[in-house]
């Protein structure tokens, strides 16, 4: 009689061939278990796929371990078929906490969304956004003319936010990264850095006429009025990592690239 496995794994893949393929041959070799009765999720994909499997399990408290079948995988795993019970028992553990968007759109409808990566506001049509910035109460920009701006995480800091030319932020910085999107006026403005205890509120002006987006990691909103941001720390998701390659090493790791 076999003994029972260390780990109740449960598999997604990216839908591509390879990691399909993949996908089968773990299977058969360390069972699959279905999301309820699971200890932990072995995603095969890239980053696309670990965002939706982390939102997927928010309110699970079920750790996701990734393995790399996408282009860049920052927060993946090298693939390997061999022991992954035996790595799934040495792992690195990270918790990561989402923002909480509630957007108000212009025909006066509330919706919310969370945003493990970032809150993003997007001008709809060619004309540019205009957007006031009020944190914790205080307008401390009257007025943002740009494509767009975005509130991140630290773990998301290293994703839009530093292609925005964001800060990267240690992963268990207690900070959020305020940063504009092709910023037209003021033009020296380059963001902020934040508590992740502030409230962050965007209001867009004319917006009729300048059409807004809000986007909370893959969830899109249209005709945007407000937005207000906030850490929830009622809720996160947890990473696992091989040891030596913990999120917090990448990040750091990412500063020292050029």
């Amino acid at each position: 009689m076999s003994s029972p496995p260390n780990n109740r794994i449960c598999f997604v893949t990216n839908g591509t061939p390879e990691a399909d393929a993949a996908a089968t041959r773990l299977k058969a070799r360390y069972g699959d278990y279905p999301l309820d009765v699971a200890d932990v999720v072995v995603a095969l994909g890239g980053d696309g796929l670990m965002l939706q499997t982390l939102h997927r399990v928010m309110r699970t408290g079920i750790p996701v371990y990734g393995m790399n079948f996408g282009s860049v995988g920052f927060m993946m795993n090298a693939f390997s078929e061999d022991n992954l019970d035996q790595r799934l028992d040495l792992v690195q553990r990270t918790r990561i906490f989402p923002l909480s968007m509630d957007v108000v759109d212009t025909a006066g409808k509330t919706q919310t969304a969370l945003a493990l990566n970032e809150v993003s506001l997007f001008r709809s049509t060619y004309q540019a956004a205009k957007i006031q910035i009020i944190v914790d109460g205080e307008t401390r920009l009257e007025e943002l003319i740009c494509d767009g701006v975005l509130l991140s995480t630290p773990a998301g800091s290293t994703a839009y936010n530093l292609s925005a030319h964001g800060p990267i932020l240690p992963i268990e910085a207690e900070l959020l990264a305020l940063t504009p999107i092709s910023p037209f006026r003021p033009r020296r403005w380059r963001g902020a850095i934040l508590s992740n205890g502030a409230v962050v509120r965007f209001i867009t002006r004319e917006a009729g006429k300048r059409p807004v987006s809000a986007v909370a990691d893959n969830v899109e909103f249209q005709n945007v009025l407000e937005v207000t941001i906030k850490e929830d720390r009622t809720q996160g998701v947890t990473l696992l990592f091989d040891p030596g390659t913990s999120l917090e090493e990448r990040v750091l790791s990412e500063q020292f690239r050029f």
